[in-house]
C-alpha cells in the first residue's frame, strides 16, 4: 500500500509525477485549483485540454504538466453538491479512482490530490475527505498492478488540513 501524507501547499509547486487538476467539465480552466494549475502550467495546457473534448463528472483525462514540476495533470471533474441526493458520493469516489488508474497507467510512483469539490462545487469538506480516503483505500486493496508508492492530500486551506490529518491518523 501506498504511504498517505496531508500538506498544505500550492499543489502547483510540487515535485511528483502527477497532480490531480479538480477540473470543470470544458478542462479550459477555471477558478480555484484549476483556475491555478492553468496559470502555473501556460498556455500549452490549455491547447492540449482543447483537444480533449471535454470530460464528464467522474471521469478523468491527462496532459502533460508543462511548466509545472509535476510529469502529469491528471484533469478530473468532480461532482458539485446537491444534498447527496445525486450520487455525488459515487461520482467523487471514481474521480479518485480513475485518476489513480491513469497515473499507474503511466507508471507513476507518486500523486498529488486537492480537495476535490469542496470549493465552489459546494461539497461538504468532511464528507469529502471520508470519500477521498476510502477510494484511495479501496483503490489500493483491490488493485493488483499499482505503482503509486506515494499519495499526497493537499489542503489549500487550515480546515481541510486538519480534516485530512485528524482523518489519517485514525488510518
Amino acid at each position: 500500500m501506498a504511504a498517505y501524507q496531508v500538506i498544505n501547499d500550492d499543489i502547483t509547486k510540487l515535485k511528483v509525477d502527477a497532480i490531480v487538476n479538480a477540473a470543470n467539465n470544458s478542462l479550459l480552466g477555471g477558478g480555484g485549483v484549476d483556475g491555478a494549475i492553468h496559470r502555473a502550467a501556460g498556455k500549452e495546457l490549455l491547447e492540449a485540454c482543447l483537444l480533449l473534448d471535454g470530460c464528464q463528472t467522474g471521469d478523468a483525462k491527462v496532459t502533460p504538466g508543462f511548466l509545472i514540476p509535476a510529469k502529469y495533470i491528471v484533469h478530473t471533474v468532480g461532482p458539485v453538491w446537491s444534498g447527496g441526493q445525486r450520487n455525488e458520493e459515487i461520482l467523487l469516489a471514481d474521480c479518485y479512482r480513475r485518476s489513480l488508474e491513469i497515473a499507474c497507467a503511466l507508471k507513476c510512483n507518486s500523486i498529488a490530490f486537492p480537495n476535490i469539490s469542496t470549493g465552489v462545487y459546494g461539497f461538504p469538506k468532511f464528507k469529502a475527505a471520508r470519500v477521498a480516503l476510502d477510494a484511495v483505500n479501496l483503490y489500493f486493496k483491490k488493485s493488483k498492478n499499482y505503482t503509486i508508492q506515494e499519495v499526497y492530500f493537499v489542503c489549500f486551506d487550515d480546515i481541510n488540513f486538519q480534516i485530512y490529518k485528524d482523518m489519517l491518523s485514525k488510518i
